[in-house]
């Protein structure tokens, strides 16, 4: 890329403000002063006006991920287990994980550059649904399906009220459908826990109106525009 059009690419100055601030000799590349235009940036370079370093701003990614059970939601684990970042480790961009999903819960996690939207959508009081499907160990009792509904007392505090479903699932157990807006700690498998009742698979499903569809597990696609600013309006 010409040094002109990296200065401008920075929001610097426009292109031809750009040449005349490198025959003034305020740009430097790499640490020697550029005075004519047209000297080419290659990637590693470092090119400064007045002293100060510019940087290019980093394009905004926003990616859907079906994660797998047994990998960590996390850049990196000093247990040597597998981690969401293997299955980006190609992108030209770092992105990280919007949430959390726990070592053995498989399904819809985003990622992303965004740090500003990640936390718009972490914060609690913007009440994203999460939606869960868990398989338990046995039939789910109709009152039960009424506490989920109401909330469970989980750390000391009552879960806010959540919408809950239960299918038979053949062989003695169940599915149990869950939607959330919360993020503490394991919830979903808490909760069902603290009814007595053994999760043998749970899944993330959805987030707000976005699904898993088309993305087998282990996979993961770009964002649409479209969902892009759905994700940006909650």
């Amino acid at each position: 890329m010409r040094i002109q059009k990296y200065i401008s690419l920075c929001g610097a100055a426009s292109r031809r403000a750009a040449e005349k601030l490198i025959a003034e000799g305020r740009v430097s590349l790499n640490g020697s002063p550029v005075t004519e235009p047209g000297v080419d940036v290659g990637e590693g370079d470092e090119v400064s006006l007045d002293g100060r370093v510019l940087v290019p701003p980093e394009e905004k990614v926003y990616i859907l991920y079906n994660k797998p059970r047994c990998v960590m939601t996390t850049m990196s684990d000093d247990r040597g287990r597998r981690t969401v970042a293997e299955a980006f480790a190609d992108l030209p961009v770092r992105v990280v994980p919007v949430g959390r999903l726990d070592y053995m819960t498989e399904g819809l996690l985003l990622m992303t550059n965004d740090g500003e939207l990640t936390q718009k959508l972490t914060h609690p009081s913007h009440g994203v649904d999460k939606h869960y499907a868990a398989l338990v160990d046995r039939a789910v009792a109709p009152e039960d399906v009424e506490t989920l509904r109401r909330g469970v007392m989980l750390d000391g505090r009552v879960t806010s009220p959540a919408q809950a479903e239960a299918h038979p699932a053949g062989g003695g157990r169940c599915v149990v459908t869950i939607s959330i807006h919360e993020g503490r700690n394991r919830q979903v498998r808490r909760m069902l826990e603290s009814l007595g009742y053994g999760v043998d698979a749970l899944r993330r499903t959805g987030v707000g109106r976005l699904t898993l569809e088309g993305v087998p597990v282990g996979r993961w696609r770009y964002l649409t525009d479209e969902e892009i600013a759905y994700l940006k309006s909650l």
